[in-house]
């Protein structure tokens, strides 16, 4: 990390893992484990039936919680869907918006997440926006592509003011839960070109300000090369985060 004024941000997605004692269990040995580190911001996104639990037990600790999807709709006939007034209700601070398995297990397009981005906004949630290509997208040649696109479409609505509350993940599909990372040469063209963009959007102010963050089986044997890149400010870890004691290292950058 290049700019010191960039807090890193490390942050755990759970996908559809733990019960809601199961979070407990988790935060009861985690919590410990980073008491009183500094320098850098904590998220945690469990699964939505554990996150008023998670925003209690998490008061007045480092970490913060996170909701893995929301609607753009404050209420209404939308069957199982997650409202930004259900989610401010909870005490959730931030939301992952536009992951990769949403878009491709579940189809939501860009449009419909750049309705959700603006929501957030607007409920004054602070987000994380991903990104990233399919490994058939990056071996033809469309990376800058599809990043453009999906960065374009999922802040198009918003105004420069609103791009403080958003941090971006830069998560190649093709890296996530596979075991497989990219490389520090493909992270690092990868966020240079995202801050590049953002710059063209918002302005280069905007763009020095922004974290880009990667996710794609981000690990503690890794983590610290990763974080180590001019233009990386945080990782979103999937599979590592799961257990305490890994996700600790991970938030302090250590390897062993």
């Amino acid at each position: 990390m290049s700019d010191s004024k960039r807090v890193p941000i490390l942050a755990a997605n759970w996908k559809m893992h733990k019960t809601s004692q199961e979070a407990m269990a988790f935060f009861d040995a985690f919590l410990p484990l980073v008491d009183g580190c500094s320098g850098r911001e904590v998220v945690v996104a469990p699964s939505f039936v554990a996150l008023e639990k998670a925003v209690e037990r998490c008061s007045a600790t480092v970490v913060q919680v996170a909701a893995q999807n929301m609607y753009f709709k404050e209420q209404g006939a939308y069957t199982g869907e997650i409202s930004p007034m259900m989610l401010q209700a909870a005490g959730v601070k931030w939301v992952i918006l536009g992951h990769s398995e949403r878009r491709h297990i579940f189809g939501e397009g860009d449009e419909l997440i750049g309705d959700k981005v603006k929501s957030a906004v607007d409920h004054a949630f602070s987000l994380f926006l991903c990104i990233g290509e399919t490994l058939e997208e990056r071996d033809s040649g469309k990376i800058e592509e599809v990043l453009s696109r999906q960065l374009e479409k999922g802040l198009e609505k918003i105004s420069a003011s609103d791009y403080e509350r958003i941090a971006i993940a830069y998560e190649p599909v093709w890296a996530i839960g596979t075991g497989r990372t990219a490389t520090l040469d493909q992270i690092s063209e990868a966020h240079g070109f995202v801050r590049k963009l953002i710059s063209g959007l918002a302005g280069s102010t905007v763009a020095e300000q922004i974290r880009i963050l990667y996710g794609g089986s981000v690990k503690p044997a890794n983590v610290k090369e990763i974080m180590g890149l001019a233009d990386v400010d945080g990782a979103l870890v999937g599979g590592a985060s799961l257990e305490p004691e890994s996700f600790a290292k991970i938030v302090k950058f250590e390897e062993n």
